[in-house]
């Protein structure tokens, strides 16, 4: 039987992200996790901004944007990016607004600049924050955009307030200045509204991003299928959420063709599937994997996403952290850097070949059960760099670049 985990962070609600390649299942993992950490006891709210409304679909409740109860110790929310964005920003906005029309800019092409690309997506996650620091509830899981623009949201709010912080320190010295000689320069100076308001999204972006990077708080799962788009996929999520210092505790291939299926029309998939599967645990390690079959039905409505829930958490507590640590590690000096990977390997075995593709790595390893590849997504500073040499050091695979252009 299930029990309630005791808590390392009293008070503080587990935060669960869910993320992976537009179709893989997020939305009704996210839902299973909720139905089975619900019912346990633990108090959950499934989050989620897709527009396409996909967690209303999945529950078949009509979700809104304050909590809704859906079953006993389970709510859901449907985060409205526009709203929230206004709750937060629109002070901001309406003075860069006015500096652009100063400068020329029409007024609806001003709004437009004035709302910087992807902050729909950030002020969904401050939604997040402001869930966390109520502490109503005791897991938060939240139904993330795809892969590759989640983790770029994610990581925003550490740069976004470094950079504002310095900025705001700036203007703030010389606002005094700026509203005496405002009607000579033709620019609308700041008032003391937008520094307050300033001053506090910046304070909730920071909170927001110790919360993200508390490993013992948080965890991003990364869903894939088992097929090549999918993996590539989350093997750049992986290498992402390491450069980004974001804890990934579980990786879930969804969908798997059961072999009990006899069909011959559906043979080849199988095949492919399993070829695929032993891909993703050679590039996903040492990250745990749960593996969901293919229903004969479509995961929805609560009875469907329950047995969902049950048959891949089984009689685990979804809460537990799998995994701390990242498969990827990279120090960078001078004009050298060195990425080091978690292989399912040893230096017994022997590194066959080591070919660059693009930007990408492919490994082959001659191991006792035969020839291993390991595929390696390269950081975007190591495409400018030069392959220096490659070799395994217990179970990490040590490759290391040099930068051709500094050594000129």
């Amino acid at each position: 039987m299930l029990r309630m985990s005791d808590k390392k962070n009293s008070g503080n609600p587990r935060l669960i992200l869910y993320t992976g390649k537009g179709g893989t299942g997020k939305s009704v993992i996210a839902c299973a996790t909720g139905l089975k950490t619900s019912s346990i006891g633990y108090k959950t709210l499934i989050v989620s901004s897709d527009p396409a409304h996909t967690l209303g679909d999945a529950l078949e409740n009509r979700i809104t944007d304050s909590p809704t109860k859906v079953s006993e110790n389970l709510w859901a929310i449907q985060i409205d990016p526009i709203k929230e964005m206004e709750k937060n920003y629109a002070v901001i906005q309406e003075w860069l607004t006015s500096l652009l029309s100063a400068k020329g800019i029409e007024e609806t092409l001003a709004y437009e600049i004035a709302s910087l690309p992807g902050m729909t997506h950030l002020f969904a996650l401050l939604k997040i924050e402001e869930l966390a620091r109520e502490k109503q509830f005791d897991v938060i899981i939240l139904d993330t955009v795809p892969s590759g623009e989640a983790l770029k949201y994610l990581y925003f709010p550490k740069l976004f307030g470094s950079i504002s912080r310095k900025l705001i320190s700036m203007v703030g010295s010389i606002a005094g200045i700026a509203r005496v000689i405002e009607p000579l320069i033709g620019v609308p100076a700041p008032k003391k509204e937008v520094f307050k308001s300033e001053v506090e999204l910046i304070k909730r972006l920071e909170m927001l991003a110790d919360i993200l990077k508390n490993i013992d708080i948080t965890s991003l799962r990364v869903i894939a299928n088992p097929d090549a788009f999918s993996i590539e996929n989350t093997r750049r999520t992986l290498m992402l959420s390491s450069l980004y210092g974001i804890n990934v505790d579980l990786a879930i291939i969804n969908k798997i063709i059961p072999e009990k299926v006899n069909d011959s029309y559906f043979s080849n998939w199988i095949e492919l599937q399993k070829k695929c599967l032993s891909e993703a645990e050679a590039s996903f390690y040492p990250l745990p994997i749960k593996k969901l079959m293919l229903f004969d039905s479509e995961l929805k409505g609560i009875e469907m996403l329950k047995r969902g829930g049950d048959e891949l958490f089984i009689n685990e507590d979804p809460t537990k952290i799998y995994f701390k640590g990242s498969p990827f590690k990279i120090i960078s000096k001078e004009n050298e850097l060195t990425l080091i990977v978690k292989v399912p390997f040893t230096s017994k075995e022997k590194i066959n070949e080591v070919e660059r593709i693009g930007d990408e790595l492919l490994v082959r390893v001659n191991t006792e059960v035969g020839d291993v590849v390991k595929v390696i997504p390269l950081p975007t500073v190591a495409l400018r760099m030069k392959l220096s040499r490659a070799k395994l050091l217990n179970d990490e695979l040590q490759i290391s670049f040099v930068d051709e252009y500094e050594r000129k």
